[in-house]
C-alpha cells in the first residue's frame, strides 16, 4: 500500500509511508480503496490531523517505515511569538498610552487656560465700553498687517491703518507682549474705554488673538500727528499760528475733562506732541494713554515708578516718581512751547526749550520765541494773544508745582477770559 499526503503541494515523487501487506484475503478481485476530505458534492476545507489503520492478523511495527513522515502539529510563527516581539509590542502600547494621554493633558490645559482668558476678557467687556471684536474682522482691516498699512510706530508695537467692511476707517495698535505691553493695554481699557470727549481719540474696541498679542482699536485721524505738522511737513502745510492755538485749546478741554470733568482723576503722564492727533477737521485729539493711571478725586496716587518722556517730565517725578496733576501741567506747558516756538523740548546743541524761552522773556524779547516761519511766510497774530500763551506755558512749566496753575485756569487763559 502507498500512501501520500497533500499538503497544498503537488504529489510527493516518493511516498511518505511505505508498508506491504498481504491484502488478497481482504480485497476483492475489482474494488475501490480511498479516503477523502469531501463530503458528497460539496468542497470543503479540512485538516487531517491524524489517520490509523489496524489488522490483528499482522503487525505493523516491524515493516511500517516513518522516515520523512511531517509533524501535524500547527507550526507556530518564530516571529510574532518572540520574546523581542512581544517585549517591542508592550514597550510601544505603553508609550502610545503615555503619548495619548500627555496630548489629552495638553488640550485640556489649553482649554482651560482659554476658558480663564475668555472669562477675564468678558468681565472686562463687561466692565469696559469697548466691546472686543474678532481678529479675523482685524486681520482683514489692515490686509493681514501689511507693512504699507502702517502709519506710525510707538515704544510697544506698530499702528495700523484699516477698512472695515462698511467702509469705516480705523487705526490699529499692536501691543507687543515685551516691555510692559500688557500693563499699557490695560491702562488703555481701563482709561481710554471709559471716557467720552469730543478732544479724545475714540477707542473702538479690542482684540486679544492669544497669549501675548493685544490689539487696540481707535478712530483713524486722517491727519496724523502734531509733531508732524509742526516739524515734518512742507512749510507751505505747515499750521498757521491760528491752529496751533485752537488745536492746544482742544488739548486743555481734554485734560480739564481727565482732571476734573470724570467720576475719577486720571493722570495722562505722557503730554507731547506725538501723542496729540489731528482729524479729518484739524481738530486737536488726546491719544495714547498706556501711560495714564487712573485714581479718585483726593487720592495721592500710589506708583512712584518714573515715566514719560525726557524733556516733557517735571523736576519732581524726576525726583519721587509721582505723577499728580501738576506733572501733567507741567507737559502740557511744555507743549505750549513746543507748537507755538516751533522747536523740540531738547535738540542737539541748542539750550533746552523752556531755559531759551524764559531768558528771552527775561530780554523783554519773548516774542522772538514764537516759531520763525510762521514770521517768515508772512502769517498773520495778535501779538498780546501770543505773548499770553507764551506766558502761560512758561507758568505751566514752572519747576516749583505749587505755582503752576490748575487746568481749569489755563483753560481760560487760552480763551482770553480771565488769567486767575
Amino acid at each position: 500500500m502507498l500512501l501520500w499526503l497533500r499538503l497544498g503541494m503537488k504529489r510527493p515523487s516518493r511516498p511518505l509511508l511505505n508498508v506491504s501487506l498481504n491484502l488478497s484475503e481482504v480485497f476483492e478481485d475489482e474494488m475501490y480503496v480511498g479516503f477523502t476530505a469531501s463530503t458528497g458534492e460539496l468542497v470543503q476545507s479540512h485538516k487531517i490531523l491524524a489517520w490509523s489503520f489496524s489488522n490483528s492478523n499482522f503487525s505493523l511495527s516491524e515493516r511500517l517505515v516513518t522516515t520523512g513522515l511531517p509533524s501535524f502539529v500547527i507550526p507556530k510563527d518564530p516571529f510574532f511569538r518572540s520574546k523581542g516581539f512581544i517585549s517591542g509590542v508592550t514597550v510601544g502600547g505603553v508609550l502610545l498610552v503615555v503619548s495619548a494621554a500627555t496630548i489629552c493633558w495638553f488640550f485640556i490645559k489649553r482649554r482651560q487656560r482659554k476658558a480663564r482668558e475668555r472669562a477675564e476678557m468678558e468681565d472686562w467687556e463687561q466692565e469696559y465700553w469697548p466691546h472686543r471684536i474678532t481678529c479675523q474682522e482685524i486681520e482683514a482691516a489692515t490686509k493681514g498687517f501689511s507693512e504699507e498699512n502702517v502709519i506710525g510706530i510707538g515704544g510697544n508695537g506698530k499702528v495700523y491703518k484699516g477698512v472695515l467692511p462698511g467702509g469705516t476707517e480705523i487705526a490699529v495698535k499692536r501691543i507687543s507682549h515685551e516691555n510692559d505691553g500688557m500693563r499699557e493695554f490695560l491702562a488703555e481699557i481701563s482709561s481710554l474705554g471709559r471716557l467720552k470727549h469730543r478732544s479724545l481719540v475714540g477707542l473702538r474696541g479690542w482684540c486679544k488673538k492669544e497669549r501675548g498679542i493685544f490689539m487696540l482699536i481707535y478712530d483713524y485721524m486722517e491727519n496724523g500727528s502734531l509733531d508732524k505738522k509742526v516739524f515734518d511737513c512742507d512749510p507751505s502745510k505747515m499750521l498757521s499760528c491760528e491752529e496751533r492755538i485752537r488745536i492746544l485749546k482742544d488739548v486743555a478741554s481734554a485734560l480739564m475733562y481727565l482732571h476734573e470733568g470724570w467720576e475719577s482723576k486720571v493722570l495722562h503722564r505722557d503730554i507731547k506732541a506725538s501723542n496729540v492727533l489731528l482729524d479729518k477737521d484739524m481738530n486737536g485729539r488726546l491719544g495714547d494713554f498706556g501711560l495714564a493711571r487712573v485714581h479718585g478725586h483726593g487720592q495721592v496716587p500710589s506708583t512712584t515708578r518714573v515715566v514719560g518722556t525726557i524733556g516733557y517730565m517735571a523736576p519732581e517725578i524726576v525726583r519721587s516718581g509721582r505723577a499728580s496733576a501738576q506733572t501733567d501741567m507741567f507737559g502740557f506747558g511744555v507743549l505750549i512751547l513746543e507748537v507755538m516756538c516751533g522747536r523740540r523740548p531738547i535738540e542737539e546743541g541748542q539750550p533746552p526749550l523752556v531755559e531759551w524761552v524764559w531768558r528771552l522773556m527775561m530780554e523783554g524779547k519773548l516774542l522772538h520765541a514764537l516759531d520763525e516761519r510762521l514770521k517768515a511766510r508772512g502769517d498773520e497774530f495778535e501779538e498780546e494773544e501770543v505773548e499770553r500763551i507764551l506766558h502761560l506755558g512758561l507758568l505751566c512749566a514752572y519747576p516749583d508745582p505749587k505755582v503752576r496753575p490748575t487746568m481749569r485756569q489755563a483753560v481760560k487763559v487760552l480763551e482770553g477770559r480771565n488769567e486767575g
